[in-house]
Order: structure tokens, then sequence, then C-alpha cells
């Protein structure tokens, strides 16, 4: 293997006590994935020959996070503690004849770019330092390890916070805890680190240490942005960090042409994709793989999680997860389209419908107050205003086929399984338990029966009864003297 080649090692073993979460701190998401996945994600655009990510605890959950990543291989640390022990497993796991570089990166760190990242590595072949640190200038570096140059500019060494004296503690550069080392010296000097600190750890930053009192070269390359640098701790960083993703997310998609009203009410995740000249209006939230055609509205109050919009579709104050809506199709205002909806080109989903693993048809409506579960909807459809598809029987669910240019009328239930042949009606108030045939009316309505006199019988006394005497009494009178004109 050849000096020049690039081997990664991330940090992933911590538990992030500071967190207070059962889920380890690598796993907590933010933009579309979990802390790891965009250390991750960055680390594929390099050109590496093998990745290791250090785990220890939940060790499994963590191993079952990174496995969507090709190539990627999980290391297990002991029970010896510290970062300069995770690194010399992971680089024991290397091929005995690597000689290249190793960049090392932390689990927790997840808005490090790709760019900054090959910049690091190129300074570093460059100069010909045997290690090369990325640091960062912080207005409060509290909790960061502080990089100490000497006075003629070259880095001393990294002392982490709790080693730190009043004069080291004053220092605003930190250490970003992104390294790269070259291989021969770091299992060298890693082989000589020990535990002699306040945590009783294995520090890597003493390999630092080392390769200068080795009269080694040691580099330093400070991050255009030192917020690319900064590590998540505990919850309020986490929110930070998302919300400095987001806005790098945002303005991203605005330059390739979409327009965001409101950059700061809008969460786009960084696996989402929109086309040019979408719109997405305020409060609107952009989840997971969701891709939006070109020309397509969505908000205001919006979420779309996992879902397809095609071009020029409009979905406004909508809840949708799963669903594929059409080129062309409207949805909302206040729709809940569940897993397995999916609207055909022109189609509409309106105001207060739910539709859960159902397909709505071509140009075909179902514009309010509706439940549409497990069905199937042809073309040019029209549901009436209350259609319910009745799909559970308590024991199984059923589907309903509703086929092309069927109109029905409000208030509709289809008991499920049933079909509605190609352009049947059905009147209103109908309840739809056996099939309707092609071009068929359906009725299920009893003749309506009038019971004179009932609520004045029966509510005696009431504000009801009362209100019918005074209208009784007036139809009455109305009789009568229509009697004496004749």
């Amino acid at each position: 293997m050849t000096q020049t080649e690039l081997a990664i090692v991330i940090l992933a073993a911590g538990q992030g006590t500071r967190m207070k979460s059962k889920l380890p701190k690598v796993l907590h998401r933010i933009g579309g994935r979990p802390l790891v996945g965009h250390v991750l994600h960055t680390a594929q655009q390099l050109d590496a020959v093998v990745t290791r990510v250090v785990v220890r605890h939940e060790r499994d959950r963590v191993v079952e996070a990174i496995a969507d990543f090709p190539g990627v291989e999980p290391v297990d640390q002991d029970d010896i503690p510290g970062t300069g022990r995770a690194v010399q497993i992971a680089v024991e796991a290397l091929p005995t004849a690597f000689a290249g570089d190793v960049l090392v990166l932390s689990g927790d760190v997840p808005l490090l770019d790709a760019d900054t990242l090959a910049a690091l590595i190129d300074a570093h072949r460059r100069t010909g330092a045997e290690a090369t640190i990325l640091s960062a200038t912080l207005d409060d570096p509290t909790g960061y390890g502080r990089v100490i140059r000497d006075p003629d500019g070259t880095v001393a060494r990294i002392v982490e916070q709790k080693d730190a004296d009043e004069a080291e503690a004053a220092v605003a550069e930190i250490n970003a805890g992104v390294y790269v080392f070259r291989a021969p010296s770091l299992r060298a000097q890693l082989a000589r680190v020990g535990t002699d600190n306040a945590q009783g750890e294995m520090y890597l930053t003493d390999v630092v240490r080392l390769l200068r009192e080795a009269g080694a070269a040691v580099a330093a390359t400070t991050a255009p942005d030192a917020r690319i640098a900064l590590g998540v701790n505990d919850r309020v960083q986490l929110a930070e960090a998302a919300a400095i993703l987001n806005a790098r997310v945002v303005r991203r998609w605005q330059l390739e042409g979409a327009t965001i009203l409101d950059p700061a009410t809008t969460w786009i995740d960084d696996t989402a994709s929109l086309a040019p000249d979408v719109t997405v209006l305020p409060n609107t939230f952009v989840l997971g793989a969701t891709s939006v055609g070109e020309g397509a509205t969505i908000g205001p109050d919006t979420s779309l999680v996992d879902c397809e919009v095609g071009e020029e579709a409009v979905v406004r104050r909508t809840d949708a997860t799963l669903a594929v809506i059409g080129p062309r199709a409207t949805v909302g205002p206040f729709a809940f389209l569940r897993p397995g909806a999916e609207l055909a080109e022109g189609a509409k989903v309106g105001t207060f419908v739910e539709v859960k693993n159902s397909t709505v048809g071509e140009g075909s409506k179902v514009p309010h107050l509706s439940y549409v579960g497990d069905t199937t909807i042809g073309r040019g459809v029209n549901l009436g205003a209350g259609a319910i598809t009745a799909n559970y029987d308590d024991v199984a669910k059923h589907r309903t086929v509703i086929g092309d240019q069927v109109h029905t009328g409000s208030h509709n239930v289809f008991v499920a399984p049933v079909r509605l042949g190609d352009g049947a009606k059905t009147g209103a108030g109908a309840v739809i338990r056996k099939d309707v045939p092609a071009g068929a009316l359906a009725l299920s309505v009893a003749p309506q029966r009038n019971i004179a006199g009932w609520v004045e019988t029966n509510r005696a006394g009431s504000a009801a009864a009362e209100a019918a005497a005074k209208a009784g009494a007036v139809e009455k009178a109305a009789d009568g003297a229509h009697e004496e004109d004749h």
C-alpha cells in the first residue's frame, strides 16, 4: 500500500452521559440522519481505502445504524478507556502493510463537510507533517481541548479542559477532534500513551505531545467556519447543530432555484430534495427522503415525511408520510395522507380527508370530510362529502374498488369488500354493502315517514314542544284563512 492512501477512523464508542438519554449520543438525529450518519456521509465523499467505526456503548444499535453505509466496518473498543485506545484498536485492525494517512473523526461532530476535510488532508501532505489537526477559534471554548502553540506558532500540545491550567484554559483555539496522522508514526506513539491524567484515560491528544517531544512536525489547519467543528454533547448543542445544518440545507436549495419564503420556520432534511421553481411556504417540514418536483408548492403548515411530490402539485396544510402525490395533484387544506396513499396526476384530496393505503386515480376527487382506506379509486371519480370506506371488520382489512367515472352522493359508507363498476352512481346517505354494476344507481334509503305530533306528545313542556305548538297554531290559522277566502 502507498503512502498516499487514506484510512478513516470514526470514534463512536461513548455513551454521552450529558445527553441524559437511553439512546447512544451518536444516534441522536438531526437533518434526517443520526449524528454518526452525517459523519459517515461526509467520510464516504473522500477517497478512503478503508473506514472503521469504533463502538462500545449500545454497540449493536450503533452497528445497525452504520450498516446502511457500504464498506464500513465496526471495531469494538475494550475496557481500556479513552480516545487513544479507541484509535489504537482501529489502527490494529488496519492491514499490516498500510503506511498511508489515518484520518480520525468524532461521531458526534456532524457538521464537517468534505471540502474542509479534503483541504486538511491536502495541507497535511503538502507540509510533510507527521500529524495535522483541525482547530477552530471559539468565543467560548469551555469543554473543548485547547491547542497550545509554541512562540513560533507551531503546535506544541493539546490540553484537555480538565487538565488545563488557568493560562491554558484562557486559550480560544480549540481542538476540533479531527486529526490526520501518518500511520507508522501513529502506531509507534500510541504504544507509548499512558493513562496518567485527570480522567485516567488514554488520550489521543497525547500522541501530539509525544510526536513533538520526538522532534516530529505537527501542523494545524484552522476551520474556515468554527461552527462546522462543533461537537454535540447535550440537547442544547444538538438543537444548535440542527439549526446550523438546516440553515445550510435551506440556503443550498435556495441557490439551486427553490423559493423558501421563510427560512426561519422551514425545516428541510439533508436527505430530502427540491427541484427548481419549488415554492415552500412558512411552517413547513420536508423530511426524510422526500422529493419535490419542479414547480410544486408546499405549505404553509405542512409536514412531508418520505414522500414523493410531482411537478406543479399543490400541498397545503397537510400531514403526509410515505405518500405519492402525482403531478398537478392538490392536497389539503387539513388533509392527512398515511403510508400507501397514492394520488395520480390531477387528483384532489381536500379538506379534512384522510387517505391510507389507497390510490386516487387521475383527475379523481375526494373533496372533503372523508376517510379512504384500503381503496382503489379509478379515473374521473367524485366522492361526495362525508364518504367513508369501512375497511375493517374487527378481524381483517378489506378493499373497496371504485371504477372510472363513478359519482357518489354525500354521506356514503362503502362496507368492504365491495366494488362499484365504471360509471355507477349512488344516492345521498347510501350504505353500499353489495357490489354495484357499471352504470347502475345504488340507493339504500327507506321511504321517509313523518309522525305528526311526536314532539308535543313525547317531549311535552320542552322548548321544542312549545315551538312546535306555536308553529302548528300558525299553520292552522293560515289554513282557516285560506278556507274563508274560498
